[in-house]
């Protein structure tokens, strides 16, 4: 059996990147547990503490609504990012290898419109421009400077 996973990435504003990346994945924001008015209340109670916790009044964590891929919580840490990512996401939107180059390209400008829109910034665009034959892919950054791809 496959061992179940989150993705844990650490921010400065856990909400807005929850929104973010619950918009860019058509993802769901997670409420919080039973019991619980909200994800500050919950963290207290599982004893972190409140330098923490935060402010902990909006969402923290997203999830599939199908349930198929994982959860991701956003985790609040004082330190600001410095350098570049060592994991990221690469999402997928064209199926990499079905349709011409140029079909995957308007749908991949067209994604990354959408994400712009949404708070992200390109960092760089891979494809025939630089070499690369029958590929393209845009490298954004999301609101807090997490590197992600989309192919």
């Amino acid at each position: 059996m496959a061992t179940r996973f989150q993705i844990t990435v650490d921010c400065a504003d856990p909400d807005r990147l929850a929104h973010f990346w619950a918009a860019a994945l058509h993802y769901e924001l997670q409420e919080p547990p039973d019991g619980f008015d909200t994800w500050a209340d919950y963290w207290r109670s599982r004893g972190l503490p409140e330098e923490e916790v935060g402010d902990g009044l909006g969402y923290d964590s997203i999830v599939d609504p199908s349930g198929a891929g994982p959860r991701l919580w956003f985790q609040q840490v004082p330190e600001k990012k410095e350098v570049k990512n060592r994991l990221h996401l690469d999402l997928d939107v064209t199926n990499r290898r079905s349709g011409t180059l140029e079909a995957r390209r308007e749908l991949i400008d067209a994604e990354a419109a959408r994400l712009i829109a949404l708070g992200a910034t390109i960092s760089r665009v891979a494809g025939p421009e630089i070499g690369i034959t029958d590929y393209y892919a845009i490298t954004l950054l999301d609101p807090e400077g997490n590197e992600f791809c989309i192919s």
